[in-house]
């Protein structure tokens, strides 16, 4: 069976894709039709997602419709749509010194310098002025009311602070008695789990790691 009431394709390379939210799913198989369609009925999905061909030129595309032959024996469209060619005269060039560039100030240009003590106390206080949010529901956690209290954080600081992340430190130190107690490792594993299911962003920053929310989790 056809995923989505998808009909009859020519044979060739296919994408079979599947994604849920609410389980945190994505599901993308490439290759040949006969043996996508093999792999996605093995694993259970005949009934849901989407198969289409690989290589279906863009409506908009003004070029010809050719085949070509992928070596062996079968035809396929080309991609027809790769976008604008690249115009390197519009990429800057900056030149310096070996050693003259001076990351602490570039940083701090762009905003992303670390947050001072003050503004840490700032934080804290902010932090707990909040109302006591409702347990994350409808989504598989361990902990759904620290959960709720990280994201309320993290609502704070993308809204009223206008940051992109905190350090492990900075979420210990405001919200640590919010989010069941965890200090240390058993927060940056916590931290961890919650980036492998996509409701955290991680920023690697050299003497830190900064955590972020996703887009999606925060809403």
């Amino acid at each position: 069976m056809e995923p989505n009431g998808v009909g009859h394709m020519a044979s060739g390379d296919v994408r079979f894709t599947f994604r849920s939210d609410e389980t945190d799913v994505n599901v993308t198989i490439e290759g040949k039709r006969a043996w996508v369609e093999g792999l996605v009925e093995e694993l259970g999905l005949s009934e849901v997602g989407t198969m289409l061909p690989i290589g279906i030129p863009s409506p908009s595309s003004k070029q010809p419709s050719v085949l070509e032959d992928d070596g062996e024996g079968n035809a396929h469209l080309p991609p027809s749509d790769m976008g604008p060619e690249p115009d390197p005269s519009r990429i800057p060039v900056v030149r310096r010194p070996i050693g003259a560039l001076n990351v602490e100030i570039e940083i701090e240009k762009i905003g992303l310098k670390p947050p001072s003590q003050n503004d840490v106390f700032e934080l804290m206080d902010a932090f707990a002025e909040l109302e006591e949010p409702r347990p994350i529901q409808g989504e598989m956690s361990v902990d759904p009311m620290a959960e709720a209290w990280l994201k309320e954080l993290m609502r704070l600081i993308v809204r009223e602070g206008g940051r992109t992340a905190l350090a492990t430190e900075t979420i210990e130190e405001v919200a640590s008695a919010k989010l069941g107690g965890r200090t240390g490792v058993e927060l940056s594993v916590w931290l961890e789990s919650l980036f492998a299911a996509g409701k955290l962003v991680k920023i690697h920053g050299g003497d830190a790691t900064g955590w972020g929310p996703s887009p999606r989790w925060l809403g």
